[in-house]
């Protein structure tokens, strides 16, 4: 039988709210703004709340989009080791920037048969949106593009993207290469969480090589200080896309929209999402991972009790005015016997605002045409922040009276 033990830290300590909404005092927040925009977006990056969405789902063309994921799996072999910054990367034919596929397109300049460091092909993937980049990297990482495609298409299912499909690394058109607004809103957050160091390329305004200067093609970067990424698209059949993050006073929003119909659409669209995310909505960090929130009796032990907090950082997304009406509760089993390894999980943390459950949803698994979405509601894990082995026989035979006796006068056993 599972209690709960309420945590009497009232949020009220913990998060020390700015202002005091009175007991009748509603939470007002208006119906998201439309955009002209066939599918949008609104993602908070720390807590993965989406706050509006619509054709989130539908499958459509991402264009130059699909860089992102290119440079995702840079970084991650970056990150492993396999590859360096300064390794110099030989230019095939494909890749060259005269190769017919890539005419009228957006290119970095490279030439065949020449040597590019792999930093500034990053950089030309990022900030140039050379598609001639993007073969090279393809090449370099896979041996080809198809069978670094097959590696696009494995990592799109790690990060739980579940609408995607990728044939190519810079998203000229095909049928069969294909993404969702949702699918964006996480690759992003992807980014922005593994790989901060490279995702620092994304507010890069220009980037010169081979003599040639030119801009970053995400405008919001000049007209919006908070806005430090990510990445533009278009193609004849995709329309103009835009993802873009913004960072204010520690809140952090990811705004896609995808099918906008000019350059100055996207940017004006993406930036009503952006606005109407600050104003209305925040985002609490209210537990870190390792973090004790309880100590429980157990038995059994090498100790007596056993101290219990959270798995990973928690991070909640809620309206303006909404603090004061947070609730927390632990659930987790009346006796707690050892041994009980550190990380193993022993219960769950149950959040509410004003008595209502709060959704921890994994974005990936968020219906696409729910202006706010709550859905199935996934609890934090409550785990055991150390190992207690179990104590000696007559120490275990002295708990298990000790407990016999608890239980049959009623006493509570914690």
């Amino acid at each position: 039988m599972l209690n709960k033990a309420f945590i009497a830290l009232l949020f009220a300590l913990l998060l020390r709210p700015m202002w005091v909404v009175a007991a009748n005092e509603a939470v007002l927040i208006p119906a998201p703004p439309g955009l002209a925009a066939q599918a949008y977006v609104l993602m908070d990056a720390d807590s993965g709340r989406v706050l509006i969405a619509k054709n989130a789902n539908q499958r459509l063309a991402p264009a130059s989009l699909t860089k992102m994921m290119t440079s995702y799996i840079l970084s991650a072999e970056l990150n492993k080791g396999s590859v360096s910054n300064e390794d110099m990367v030989r230019i095939s034919k494909n890749a060259w920037a005269q190769n017919p596929i890539f005419q009228g397109s957006s290119l970095m300049f490279i030439e065949v048969g020449k040597e590019v460091s792999l930093l500034d092909l990053h950089r030309g993937i990022v900030i140039s949106s050379g598609n001639d980049a993007c073969v090279a990297v393809a090449e370099y990482l896979a041996g080809s593009e198809d069978a670094f495609a097959d590696i696009m298409n494995q990592q799109a299912e790690l990060l739980g993207m579940k609408g995607s499909h990728f044939v190519n690394s810079h998203g000229l058109p095909d049928d069969q290469h294909y993404t969702t607004a949702m699918d964006m809103a996480i690759l992003a957050r992807s980014i922005i969480r593994d790989y901060p160091e490279d995702y620092t390329m994304y507010s890069e305004r220009s980037f010169t090589f081979n003599d040639i200067p030119q801009s970053n093609r995400n405008t919001l970067l000049w007209q919006d200080s908070s806005v430090d990424g990510l990445k533009t698209g278009y193609t004849a059949d995709a329309g103009y896309g835009l993802v873009a993050s913004s960072l204010r006073k520690e809140m952090r929003l990811i705004a896609v929209v995808m099918g906008a119909n000019s350059a100055d659409a996207r940017a004006r669209e993406n930036q009503k999402l952006l606005q109407y995310g600050f104003r209305y909505y925040e985002t609490i960090k209210l537990y870190g991972a390792g973090e004790q929130l309880t100590e429980a009796r157990i038995w059994g032990g090498e100790k007596k009790s056993l101290s219990m907090g959270v798995a990973e950082d928690i991070f909640l997304t809620i309206a303006q005015g909404e603090r004061d009406s947070l609730q927390a509760e632990l659930e987790f089993g009346e006796i707690i016997n050892a041994p009980v390894a550190a990380g193993e999980t022993l219960g769950t943390l149950k959040l509410s605002v004003g008595g209502e459950p709060i959704s921890l949803q994994p974005p990936s698994e968020q219906g696409s045409d729910i202006e706010v979405e709550t859905g199935q509601i996934v609890e934090p894990r409550l785990v055991a922040l150390e190992t207690v082995e179990e104590a000696g026989i007559v120490a275990r035979l002295w708990d298990k009276l000790v407990l016999f006796v608890y239980q049959f006068l009623g006493l509570a056993t914690r």
